[in-house]
C-alpha cells in the first residue's frame, strides 16, 4: 500500500455541475464521503506493519457473520457494511474515533478509486480499440474479429499478453488528480471535479493525490 495521509470511503451520488466566482461552468462528481468509524488500528508490534482500517455504511447485526461481530464488539463500533484498510502517515487514531469530510478541504488534490462499471462479454474492438478488416473483396463475415493470433509453425502459441476478446469493465479503476471543489461538512458530501469510476450509488475510496502532476502542482 502507498501511505497517504488523509482517507475516506465513500458513495457515489452522481454528476452535476456548479459555477464558480467567475461563472465558470465546473462539472463535478457528489460523493456521500463517511462518517468512517475506525474499527481496527494495526501496529509493527502487532501486525508487521502499521495501518487503519475504516468502516462504513450501517448495517444491521444480523447481517453481519459472527467473525466481524466479534471484530466490531473488540474495536466498540456499529456493525459496517463497508471495511477498507489504509495505510496512514502521521495520523494518530484509536479504535471508534470517526472520520468526516471535513478531512479534506477545497482545492485539495485527490485520487478516487471504485470498481468500474459492468460491461459484459466484448469483442476485441470495443474492449481493445481495435480496429476491423475492410468489409470489402471477400473479407468476409470476419470484419470485426481479432484479426492474426501469430506464427503457425514457430512459436507455434499465442504469446501472453495477447488482446482478445472477453469481460470488460467490473475492475478496480483508480482516477488521480481530481481537484476538491466544495466540501459540506454538515451533510457529509464532497464535491469533485471530473468524473470517477463506478455506478451511481458505487463505494469508493478517497485519499489524497499521491502523485501530483506539473498542471496540478
Amino acid at each position: 500500500m502507498t501511505p497517504v495521509t488523509q482517507a475516506l470511503i465513500g458513495r457515489k451520488i452522481g454528476m452535476t455541475q456548479i459555477f464558480d466566482e467567475a461563472g465558470k461552468v465546473i462539472p463535478v462528481t457528489v460523493i456521500e464521503a463517511g462518517p468512517c468509524s475506525v474499527v481496527q488500528v494495526k501496529t509493527e508490534e502487532n501486525d508487521g506493519y502499521s495501518a487503519i482500517q475504516l468502516g462504513f455504511g450501517d448495517v444491521t447485526l444480523k447481517h453481519v457473520t459472527k467473525p466481524l461481530q466479534g471484530h466490531f464488539e473488540k474495536s466498540g463500533s456499529a456493525p459496517k457494511r463497508t471495511l477498507r484498510e489504509f495505510k496512514l502517515e502521521g495520523v494518530t487514531a484509536e479504535s471508534g474515533s470517526i472520520f468526516k469530510a471535513d478531512v479534506f478541504a477545497e482545492g485539495d488534490m485527490v485520487d478516487v478509486s471504485g470498481i468500474s462499471k459492468g460491461k459484459g462479454f466484448a469483442g476485441t474492438i470495443k474492449k481493445n480499440n481495435h480496429s476491423r478488416l475492410k468489409e470489402t473483396h471477400g473479407t468476409g463475415p470476419v470484419a470485426r474479429h481479432a484479426g492474426s493470433m501469430g506464427a503457425n509453425s514457430s512459436p507455434s502459441r499465442i504469446f501472453k499478453g495477447k488482446k482478445l476478446p472477453g469481460h470488460m469493465g467490473a475492475e478496480k479503476v483508480t482516477v488521480q488528480n481530481l481537484k476538491v471543489v466544495k466540501v459540506d461538512a454538515e451533510n457529509n458530501l464532497i464535491a469533485v471535479c471530473g468524473a470517477i469510476p463506478g455506478p451511481n450509488k458505487g463505494i469508493v475510496t478517497i485519499v489524497n493525490a499521491v502523485k501530483k502532476s506539473a498542471k496540478t502542482a
